[in-house]
């Protein structure tokens, strides 16, 4: 029991002599050791890795889970080391939506058949981008979030110490000059130089020691940035795949939607399919206007064989002028003879046909021809 009296005795004695020091160097009434300009620099370094880190980590969980509730709520259960349950993402329910909409309406109708794939194509959107949050939270989230809990936890507490020593440090000092100030007044030795002399030493020695483990730790700091640098390039690999599968999935769903586009018709009883329209009904219909793009005329007596919706490549034939070139954007593999595959890059030439849907051409390529998507070239003057 006396030994724990005399313990906090000290305690409050060391605790009040650095609160006296502190205040003082405030005030400029005391002198402060100063740390070396190496030492400085690795202190502004990790102080600018943490808060960087910091807003990053922040941002990218915005960027993950846009929903505030829910990045609370996944907060929580990492910190009751329980597992997030998982959840629907946005391009799931969405694609729930349209299924369950497709059902109702008629999964035989153009609008059911086009909600059945689009909803199709968001489920594989949405199971992308689970596998993205997944990814990125592991490879990038969880590094950044162990250095900030624990490499930076442990150099705050030797700074901490450090500042402590040093604090200890100075007041020695403080001392030593007073006792020095009044040995001198007096003109004999006194015991009070000697004691502070043997406490600067030790306070000396202590602050040396603190300052090399705290100088080690700091100059780790570059070591941590190697490991987030690394973990910043997985980062980017798992976005640059999710993204490339969403374009793939969406470039895919645009070629199925193509294929269908004559199959836009309304009809008044939703719960019955569309009937086809006639062949003169088509004929009748006013033709969508694509100035840019050649357009071989009608002639009285020829079948119009696009509006029919059966093309024959062979009975196809170019305007006497005004075809176009294309430069090919992507690869396109047909889906069936009347259409033409392409292959990025290489130049076709193009031209449209009356009654021919507008997101379509023909495409010609030596004896090649068939119909290409709009989407998938680049038209040339």
């Amino acid at each position: 029991m006396e030994f724990n009296v005399k313990k906090l005795a000290s305690d409050a004695g060391v605790f009040f002599s650095r609160a006296m020091q502190f205040t003082e160097e405030k005030l400029g009434q005391a002198e402060k050791t100063e740390l070396d300009a190496h030492f400085e620099n690795l202190l502004a370094r990790a102080d600018c890795t943490k808060n960087w880190t910091e807003k990053i980590l922040r941002q990218t969980e915005v960027l993950l889970q846009p929903n505030p509730s829910a990045r609370v709520e996944e907060f929580l259960y990492e910190k009751l080391d329980r597992k997030v349950p998982s959840r629907v993402t946005n391009g799931e329910l969405l694609a729930q939506y349209m299924t369950e909409a497709a059902n109702d309406f008629g999964p035989g109708t153009p609008y059911g058949k086009t909600l059945i794939k689009v909803g199709e194509t968001q489920r594989r959107l949405g199971a992308a981008e689970r596998e993205f949050i997944r990814s990125a939270s592991i490879n990038f989230l969880t590094p950044l979030r162990n250095f900030l809990e624990g490499d930076w936890k442990t150099i705050s507490k030797e700074r901490r110490i450090l500042q402590n020593r040093r604090l200890d440090l100075d007041a020695c000092k403080a001392r030593l000059k007073k006792a020095k100030a009044a040995e001198a007044k007096a003109a004999l030795w006194n015991d009070e130089v000697e004691k502070a002399e043997h406490e600067m030493r030790l306070t000396q020695t202590e602050f040396d020691r603190q300052a090399e483990v705290t100088r080690l730790l700091l100059e780790g700091i570059s070591s941590t940035h190697v490991n987030h640098l690394r973990c910043l390039h997985e980062f980017v690999e798992s976005q640059t795949n999710y993204y490339a599968q969403c374009y793939q999935f969406m470039l895919d769903l645009q070629k199925q939607l193509g294929r269908f586009s004559g199959t836009f018709v309304g009809n008044a009883d939703s719960t019955s399919p569309a009937a086809a329209p006639s062949a003169s009904a088509v004929a009748a219909a006013p033709l969508p206007a694509v100035p840019t793009i050649p357009v071989v005329p009608t002639i009285v007596g020829v079948p119009n064989t696009v509006a029919e919706g059966v093309l024959n490549p062979n009975e196809v034939k170019p305007p006497a002028s005004g075809t176009r070139k294309a430069r090919v954007l992507y690869d396109y593999e047909a889906a069936d003879s009347t259409e033409l595959a392409l292959l990025a890059d290489e130049m076709i030439t193009v031209y449209s046909l009356p009654g021919m849907d507008p997101d379509w051409l023909i495409g010609e390529r030596g004896n090649q021809k068939g119909k290409v998507p709009v989407t998938y070239l680049e038209l040339l003057s």
